[in-house]
This record gives C-alpha cells, structure tokens and sequence, in this order.
C-alpha cells in the first residue's frame, strides 16, 4: 500500500473522477489483492497485477447498477499540489492542472484510460496493452484520437 497506494488511487480517480469514491474503491482493490495474492503467478510485476485488478475492478463498478442508478452531484476537480512556486505561479499552475484534469475527465472511457495509463502512469503502449487486453495498434489508434479531442477541448 505505502508503495502503490497513491498511485493506484490516482488511477481509480481517473475512472471515477470523485475522490471520496475513488479512496473507497482504492480500499476495495487493496483488499481484493490481498485476498487473491496465491494466485499471483509471478508472470508479470506485482505492480502490473495489481493494476490490472484496479483497471477490472474500476470497470466492474461503472457498468455497476449502483454507480448507474444513485444521482451524483458534479464536484470540483481538486487541486494537484505543485512544487513550491511563487503565489501568482502556483495559481496559474493550479488553475491550468485543473483545467486539464477535467478535460481528461470529460474523455469517453476508452480514451480516458489509455490517456491516464501513457501520460499519466507513464507506461509503454506494450504495459498498457497487456493490462487492458486491447491491441498495441489500437492503443496508439485511441491515444492519437484522445489527443486530438483535448487539443481541440482546450484550444476553445
């Protein structure tokens, strides 16, 4: 947990893009990881298993009848905290960080997850191809498509 953890929840956040559920689904995740650690075959780094679990289980809860049927006010995109920078800056940097934050949100899952994955997590299209079970071609397919649409979403 102290090694993956914060990572990990920033990966549930991209999913689910509220911050109080993606800490409770980041929990849920720990424990299933635990529970299921005798199956781990070593095939693969631990940290490739537990986020395949996490990208699974993240997905299993959006197609969840819960997640589809309880109303869910919108919330704003917290601040991601920046390196000491002068006020003015930091301001700056916040307000672009959140800007971008909500448009990488705002992309359709497919997208979303490979942005996050390659961008975020910075894994390789083969990593990320293997944890998704989607082909490396349709990976960089999504990744060029995903940014076309921000560029496009900021420029306005």
């Amino acid at each position: 947990m102290d090694q993956y953890g914060q990572s990990l929840l920033y990966l549930t956040y991209s999913y689910v893009g509220k911050r109080e559920l993606a800490e409770d689904l980041t929990q849920e995740i720990f424990v299933k990881c635990y529970q299921k650690l005798e199956q781990y075959q070593k095939k693969s780094s631990i940290k490739a298993w537990i986020w395949r679990i996490a990208i699974n289980h993240c997905k299993d809860y959006l197609r969840s009848w819960h997640h589809k049927h309880i109303i869910v006010s919108e919330e704003q995109v917290r601040d991601i905290p920046s390196q000491e920078k002068e006020v003015e800056n930091q301001v700056i940097q916040r307000y672009e960080d959140a800007e971008l934050v909500r448009t990488v949100m705002s992309l359709p899952d497919t997208y979303r997850e490979v942005v996050y994955l390659y961008y975020f997590e910075e894994l390789p299209i083969k990593a990320i191809s293997h944890l998704t079970s989607v082909n490396q071609n349709t990976i960089k397919t999504r990744l060029k498509r995903a940014k076309e649409i921000l560029k496009e979403s900021l420029e306005v």
